[in-house]
């Protein structure tokens, strides 16, 4: 593993906005698209949602997650085998300091400023994926795997 490709697997994260979110609960797998913002060490991933959703009650009694980052949007048709994903395996962390979810609002208030009501809500809670590692594959046979 270079440097070289670390900083493609980070490029990705930083580059886009929305990912999908695999939890699970009882063995059971459930997926979410979300809105995501990161920190600048790419080693910290946030997002809100409801407290009440079966996403959040997955994360709090199994913390484990994996998130999926891709470009098949960009590579739309004929260029499909051009698409990279990104496989983010990380853990969630409750965000407990006023500091951390002032930063975590401001983050996503930039990326996404239609957020900025819904995490006034009393229910809304931002939450904050530690990633663990990265798997990068490109196109259709090359991948890399990084631990963070």
């Amino acid at each position: 593993m270079t440097t070289n490709t670390l900083e493609k697997m980070k490029s990705l994260v930083r580059g886009h906005d929305t990912c999908v979110m695999a939890t699970v609960s009882e063995g059971r797998p459930h997926c979410s698209l979300m809105a995501y913002a990161v920190d600048d060490a790419c080693r910290e991933i946030y997002m809100v949602t409801p407290r009440t959703t079966r996403k959040y009650k997955n994360l709090v009694n199994n913390p484990h997650v994996s998130l999926l980052i891709d470009t098949r949007e960009e590579h739309a048709g004929h260029r499909r085998p051009e698409s990279k994903a990104l496989t983010v395996e990380g853990e969630f962390r409750p965000i407990i300091s006023s500091e951390k979810r002032l930063e975590a609002e401001a983050r996503l208030t930039a990326a996404h400023p239609y957020l900025k009501d819904f995490m006034k809500n009393e229910d809304a809670e931002i939450i904050s994926v530690k990633a663990v590692s990265f798997l990068l594959l490109e196109g259709l046979s090359e991948a890399y795997y990084e631990k963070v």
